[in-house]
C-alpha cells in the first residue's frame, strides 16, 4: 500500500507530460512512499514513453474518457493518501504537500484545488469556460447547499475512504461534478485549498469541448440532484402540474359552472383532471424514492466502515 499515490489521467499530453511527472517527483520527494502513476488513454503521440522516462509507472485504458480512467485508477490503487492532477502543467505542484498533510493529519476526506479563487479567471484565455464554471459552481452550491469553491478543478487530494466508496458513473469531464456532489452528500470532510492556476502552454489543446461536456455536466447535476433529493425533484414537478391544471385550466370551468351549473368545457375538466393525476403520481414517487435515499445512505455509513476496516489491514503490510 503506498503512502502517498499521485494519479495523472493523460491523453495527448506529450508536450507537458515529462515537465508534471519531474515536478511531482521533486516536490513529493520527502514524502515517503510516494508512487507517480500515469494512467495513459490511448494516446496517439508517445505520452506514454516520456511519463516512464520522467520517472513514472505508466498504466492504460483503453476505454475513452476520463471518468473512465479515474474509474480504473481508483479501482486498482490502494494508498493512505490520493492526490490527482491534470498532466497539462496548469496546477502548481507545490501545492501537494499541504494536501497530503491536510488528509493525512487532518483526516478529510477530499481536498478541492480552488483555482476559482486565485489566478483563474486571470489566466484563462477560454470565456465560455469561465461562465460555465461559475454556473455550475453556483447551481451546485444552491442546490445541494454546500460550499465547494470550484467545482470543474482537476487537482484534489483524497482519502482511502473516499476513493473505495466513490461510485463512478460518469465516462467525461462531467466527473468532477460527481465527485464534489458525492462528498458533499455523503456527509464527508471537504475543505478548499487556494491554489494559482496557470493557463496551457502555447501548442497544448484542451480535450474539453466548451459547449458537448458544458451540457453534460448540467445534465449530470440534475440528475444527481434527482437522485439524492427525489422528494425535493418530484415535488417540485408535482407542485408545478396542481399549478398548470388549477391556475390554468381548471378556472375554466369554474367560472361558467358557478354562474349556470353547467360544465361547458367538458375537455378542459378532463385535462385537469390528467394533470390532477400526474401531480399526485409525482408526489408519491418522490416519497417513495426519498424512503429508498435513506435506505442507501444508512448503507452507505457501512461501507466506510467496511473500507476503514480495509486500510487497516493493508497498512500492516
Amino acid at each position: 500500500m503506498d503512502k502517498l499515490a499521485i494519479l495523472i489521467p493523460a491523453y495527448n499530453e506529450a508536450q507537458t507530460i515529462e515537465k508534471v511527472v519531474t515536478d511531482v517527483l521533486e516536490t513529493t520527494k520527502n514524502i515517503e512512499g510516494t508512487v507517480v502513476y500515469v494512467y495513459d488513454n490511448n494516446s496517439k503521440d508517445n505520452t506514454a514513453k516520456l511519463a516512464e522516462k520522467a520517472g513514472a509507472i505508466v498504466k492504460h485504458e483503453f476505454a475513452q474518457g476520463k471518468g473512465a480512467v479515474i474509474r480504473r485508477m481508483f479501482r486498482e490503487i490502494d494508498a493512505e493518501v490520493y492526490i490527482m492532477i491534470d498532466a497539462d502543467d496548469t496546477y502548481p505542484v507545490e501545492a501537494m504537500t499541504k494536501m497530503y498533510h491536510t488528509v493525512k493529519v487532518r483526516g478529510v476526506d477530499m481536498v478541492v484545488g480552488d483555482r476559482l479563487s486565485s489566478t483563474y479567471f486571470e489566466e484563462n484565455t477560454r470565456p465560455f469556460h469561465n461562465v460555465g464554471n461559475s454556473v455550475v459552481r453556483g447551481l451546485i452550491n444552491t442546490l445541494f447547499k454546500t460550499d465547494i469553491k470550484d467545482i470543474l478543478t482537476g487537482y484534489r487530494a483524497f482519502s482511502f475512504e473516499f476513493v473505495k466508496t466513490f461510485p463512478v458513473l460518469s465516462r467525461g469531464f462531467e466527473i468532477e461534478t460527481e465527485m464534489s456532489i458525492h462528498a458533499t452528500e455523503k456527509r464527508m470532510l471537504v475543505e478548499n485549498q487556494v491554489i494559482d492556476y496557470r493557463d496551457r502552454p502555447d501548442g497544448s489543446e484542451s480535450k474539453l469541448d466548451t459547449y458537448g461536456d458544458g451540457m453534460r455536466v448540467l445534465k449530470t447535476v440534475m440528475n444527481l440532484y434527482r437522485n439524492y433529493h427525489p422528494f425535493a425533484f418530484f415535488g417540485s414537478i408535482s407542485a408545478l402540474f396542481v399549478f398548470i391544471s388549477l391556475i390554468v385550466f381548471f378556472v375554466r370551468v369554474l367560472g361558467p359552472y358557478a354562474r349556470t351549473g353547467m360544465v361547458d368545457n367538458m375537455p378542459t375538466l378532463i385535462v385537469t383532471m390528467i394533470l390532477l393525476l400526474v401531480a399526485v403520481i409525482s408526489f408519491f414517487s418522490g416519497m417513495i424514492l426519498n424512503a429508498v435515499q435513506a435506505k442507501e445512505k444508512r448503507d452507505f455509513e457501512l461501507s466506510l466502515i467496511e473500507a476503514s476496516n480495509r486500510k487497516k489491514e493493508l497498512c500492516k503490510y
